[in-house]
């Protein structure tokens, strides 16, 4: 059976042994204040566990009180680090008062006579509400569609603040809390504890990435200014959209939308107006679409649109609600004194026709509906067949 100061040297090299490998993947990542406070609690922890190791040994009675201590403070960052992460608000009105609370107890202890054993006891305890904590963070309800690695992360939490306190509390019921016994609770401890090192350090890691890799491919597909999808992604999604309603023997819309007079509104009020238009012009459009539908910027002030299931009647009456809507689009940054308008134009794709193809006639109604005025809708002509 192993014991508690060699168990506490395994954690703790193990533990900063975590921290080098987050301190060398922040470095090459973008900076995450969650992934850093989470770094200095597994160095807090680390160096706290190899201080519970070397204590016996170095024999000075200062660190009986500094042990503790650096046991509250590495899980008040862990706490700390998954709040962070998971961006919830009004966490420090709870974590910092209880974390000084138990922080005063473990100074006043000693001088109440409190031994060592019965220390550990409270940092036992304050470990399980900790491990409580922490996985009541990470299944908690406000995040929707919890990823599996969280959940067996949350899970691990909750076992090992289980086993954490019925250690303590069996300790506490029987008047003493040896450290050397070997009994079924605190070998569970022991393997909970170990298991708690491992899943969560490499968890916490994982997690990083996993929202590093959702953010570089969510920015890889939508347009950074409007949240729409960019030119790329149009094209795939629109395509897909197009083989589904021929497979389904369906029609679809499409639509090339462009803000008139865009140019003389960027030179005349400057380019933070112009983002301002191209932004709420993309809240405005997506706002009043079906769920289906397929809304891309493909460049400066032009978008396009596919229209899943609509004919071309359907798509003239989505127009004309986009046209409707964006006349009542007011602009703060110029002062409200400026109407915007668009240009429309529409086709419906053909059965054999691809999307290049039937983008090009949209295209065509667009300029049709600026050279005739702006501000309307025209469609794109038939489709050309070779003689």
């Amino acid at each position: 059976m192993i014991d508690t100061q060699t168990f506490m040297l395994v954690l703790g090299i193990g533990n900063i042994s975590f921290a080098l490998l987050m301190v060398a993947y922040i470095r090459d990542t973008a900076p995450s204040p969650g992934l850093r406070i989470w770094t200095w609690a597994r160095v807090v922890a680390g160096a706290t566990q190899l201080l519970a190791f070397a204590q016996p040994q170095l024999g000075v009675p200062a660190l009986l009180l500094l042990e503790p201590m650096g046991w509250i403070v590495s899980l008040a960052l862990e706490v700390a680090a998954y709040c962070t992460f998971f961006e919830f608000r009004n966490w420090q009105r709870i974590v910092y008062p209880l974390a000084g609370l138990a922080l005063l107890l473990a100074c006043t202890a000693p001088l109440m006579g409190a031994g060592y054993g019965e220390l550990i006891g409270l940092i036992a305890c304050v470990f399980a509400l900790c491990a409580i904590a922490t996985a009541c963070v990470l299944l908690h309800p406000k995040l929707k569609n919890p990823s599996l690695l969280q959940r067996i992360i949350g899970v691990n939490d909750a076992v090992f603040g289980l086993a954490i306190a019925a250690w303590a509390v069996g300790a506490f019921v029987h008047g003493e809390l040896n450290l050397a016994s070997a009994d079924a609770s605190q070998l569970a401890a022991y393997v909970s504890g170990y298991m708690l090192m491992i899943v969560n350090g490499f968890g916490f890691l994982l997690m990083c990435k996993q929202r590093n890799d959702a953010t570089m491919k969510r920015l890889a597909s939508t347009d950074d200014l409007t949240g729409l999808l960019n030119r790329r992604e149009f094209f795939a999604r629109a395509d897909a959209a197009r083989m589904l309603a021929l497979r389904q023997r369906q029609p679809i819309a499409l639509l090339m939308l462009d803000i008139d007079h865009f140019k003389q509104l960027n030179d005349r009020f400057g380019h933070a107006t112009g983002d301002e238009a191209l932004l709420l012009f993309a809240r405005t459009t997506g706002g009043i679409l079906r769920e289906h539908d397929i809304l891309g910027r493909m460049g400066g002030e032009e978008f396009a649109l596919a229209l899943p299931g609509t004919d071309l009647a359907g798509a003239r009456q989505a127009a004309e609600r986009l046209r409707q809507a964006t006349m009542g689009i007011r602009l703060l940054t110029c002062g409200n004194n400026y109407t915007m308008t668009v240009s429309i134009g529409l086709v419906v794709i053909e059965p054999n026709e691809d999307l290049p193809a039937a983008l090009a006639r949209a295209d065509r109604g667009l300029y049709a509906a600026k050279r005739n005025g702006r501000n309307r809708i025209e469609e794109g002509g038939a489709v050309r067949h070779a003689a």
